[in-house]
C-alpha cells in the first residue's frame, strides 16, 4: 500500500491518494504508484505537513491481494480514504 501525495488544481495544498501495488520490492512498489498518480495530477516534490511525498506504509498479505483480485505487478488507485478494506 503505497500514498502518494498529489497537487490538484481545485484543492489549496496537495493531498494524499492511495494505491494498492502488488509488488513485493517496496521501492518498486513506490514507482509504480508514482507512475499511475502521474495520470491524475503532479506529485508533490517536498513533505507537506510532516507527510512524505511517496510513502509505502503497508505490505499487503498474500491473501488480501488474491481476495482484491490485485494482479503481480499491477497498480489499482483507491483514492483519498484512507483504504481499511485492503488492509483488514
Amino acid at each position: 500500500m503505497v500514498g502518494v501525495m498529489l497537487e490538484l488544481a481545485d484543492e489549496p495544498q496537495p493531498v494524499r491518494h492511495f494505491y494498492a501495488v502488488g509488488h513485493d520490492d517496496r521501492s518498486r512498489a513506490e514507482w509504480a504508484a508514482v507512475d499511475q498518480a502521474l495520470t491524475t495530477g503532479a506529485v508533490a516534490t517536498s513533505p507537506v505537513g510532516g507527510v512524505e511525498p511517496v510513502e509505502a506504509f503497508a505490505r499487503l498479505s498474500p491473501r488480501i491481494i488474491r481476495r482484491m483480485g490485485l494482479a503481480p505487478g499491477r497498480v489499482h488507485p483507491l483514492g483519498r480514504l484512507w483504504p481499511r478494506r485492503w488492509l483488514a
